[in-house]
């Protein structure tokens, strides 16, 4: 299964090895074993193929988080077809955006979902071009796959993926991807959790997202199951996550923060009791998460606690950490490198640091992509020796622990000093009454930038008052230097899918 040259080769390979094994289980209560997804999926290519869609064709599809959302991911796989996941909350600005963009010959939505009516939206988007717009609700064309033609697996360089980035302080990026990439990333992922046939993955995030792919090629490396989720709600999350055993608390920092808030309400009625009693661990990446968040899920929760990752758009899961890395790195480290990742500090000064030396994190990888889809982007996202900037500040330590300690453009130049918005966010989360926080730099024509921190009160906590957060900080050892200015409250923070808080609805909303 670790050698599959494709996806399409591992879905066929785990059909044959254990056909009656269930692979996956969504919300809606569809229930399929390896042998009915891959058999599904071949139906749907010839559904497909008899709308004229071929090896080359490229297809755009953006579906929640289905049992269907994984079947034509498959049927596009065996067709060869490039295919365009995206996020299903994206909407006029960033779909527009992306079909513009690379100009897909099919779109598939569903006709409404969430009380969205994505029929009209493709309608208005793709009006006057040769774009066709197909429906899928739950079901998916079907056809006899006896009008299939035989599988041609991909070259190890040969586009099959166009992924795209979350675009919180821009237009989405569209990143070129490869099943060999995607390959890299699931066997990775497979080996630092140690995935087995017991393990059931509970997936609440869209599958849309590059890590749906992975996951779905990590589960059928091990022989494991998928519970999904297609709109995140935490009640809902206990009773189906409960239900079906589930053993992999997915995917990133809100999720985690929803499963501790479930779990402290649900132990006021049942003292002593697991709301997610079949939790090994929660495996999460995507997004920052507070220092304290992993002793927490532990303690709690229970379980391993919060098995965390690193990674990109442009590079999937670069670091991981392990099931059996000791608790000071999990407490607040993304693990070390994945096989064959090679990563490099760049301090600010353009020099390698030293360990333990923050700098921007550079990488070389095979789940790299192979470029962006707009070439103009390539020459600024490598550097002299070929290494991704990822824009992402960090360090490494000399055991190769990598920490994550913000985003050059996170920085916060105020007065000609450089301030980590991340810095002080984690200590305004170990604030009791701070549920949430975001730090972000305003336009301030005395100081360049000026500090202010967007807090979410905790539930039926008190609002933080100014005075009371910068006496907390100062005591917490933050330099004067770095003390917010402006403090907002906010019932709720912008995020993308992936968790990111989206700062720039922020500094939009508090500029003035």
């Amino acid at each position: 299964m670790l050698d599959a040259r494709s996806l399409w080769d591992l879905i066929e390979l785990r059909a044959e090895a254990a056909p009656g094994r269930e692979l996956l289980v969504d919300s809606g209560g569809s229930r399929m074993t390896n042998g009915e997804f891959r058999d599904a999926a071949l139906r749907t290519a010839a559904g497909l193929y008899g709308l004229g869609v071929r090896a080359g064709t490229v297809v755009s599809w953006q579906l929640p988080t289905w049992n269907a959302g994984y079947v034509l991911m498959a049927a596009l796989c065996r067709l060869g077809a490039v295919q365009n996941p995206i996020i299903p909350i994206y909407r006029d600005r960033e779909v527009g955006f992306i079909v513009r963009q690379i100009r897909p010959e099919v779109v598939i939505t569903p006709s409404e979902f969430g009380g969205f009516d994505f029929a009209a939206m493709i309608a208005r988007l793709t009006e006057g071009t040769g774009t066709r717009h197909v429906a899928a609700d739950r079901t998916l064309p079907e056809g006899d796959p006896a009008v299939l033609p035989a599988y041609q697996a991909p070259q190890e360089r040969e586009l099959r993926w166009y992924f795209y980035s979350s675009g919180t302080t821009a237009d989405p990026k569209g990143a070129r991807h490869t099943d060999a990439a995607i390959l890299a990333a699931a066997r990775g992922m497979h080996s630092c959790l140690e995935l087995t046939s017991e393990d059931i993955n509970g997936m609440a995030f869209p599958l849309t997202h590059i890590a749906g792919p992975i996951w779905l090629g990590a589960s059928l490396m091990a022989g494991a199951s998928n519970v999904l989720l297609d709109r995140f709600d935490p009640a809902a999350a206990v009773e189906l996550f409960g239900r079906e055993k589930v053993t992999l608390g997915g995917s990133g920092t809100p999720f985690h923060l929803a499963y501790l808030k479930a779990q402290r309400e649900f132990a006021l009625t049942h003292p002593g009791e697991r709301a997610f009693p079949t939790f090994r661990l929660c495996n999460g990446g995507g997004a920052p998460r507070p220092a304290t968040l992993h002793a927490q899920i532990r303690d709690e929760v229970g379980g391993l606690g919060v098995i965390a990752g690193w990674g990109l758009t442009e590079a999937p899961i670069l670091t991981m950490s392990t099931v059996h890395d000791p608790q000071a790195a999990l407490d607040d480290s993304e693990g070390r490198p994945m096989p064959g990742v090679r990563l490099r500090v760049v301090t600010l000064e353009g020099k390698l640091a030293e360990p333990g030396e923050e700098g921007e994190l550079r990488a070389k990888a095979p789940q790299m992509m192979l470029g962006y889809v707009d070439p103009a982007l390539d020459e600024d996202a490598f550097d002299v020796d070929g290494y991704f900037r990822t824009g992402d500040l960090g360090t490494m330590d000399a055991d190769g622990f990598v920490r994550i300690t913000g985003r050059l453009k996170d920085i916060i130049i105020r007065k000609g000093e450089n301030i980590s918005a991340k810095e002080i966010e984690d200590l305004l989360f170990t604030h009791p009454r701070v549920a949430d926080v975001a730090v972000i730099g305003l336009p301030d024509a005395e100081r360049g930038e000026r500090v202010c921190a967007v807090v979410v009160g905790g539930e039926g906590a008190a609002a933080l008052e100014f005075v009371e957060m910068v006496e907390f900080l100062r005591g917490a050892g933050l330099m004067t230097q770095k003390l917010p200015e402006q403090l907002e409250v906010v019932d709720v923070l912008p995020r993308n899918p992936t968790g990111k808080v989206i700062k720039r609805d922020l500094v939009a909303r508090f500029r003035d």
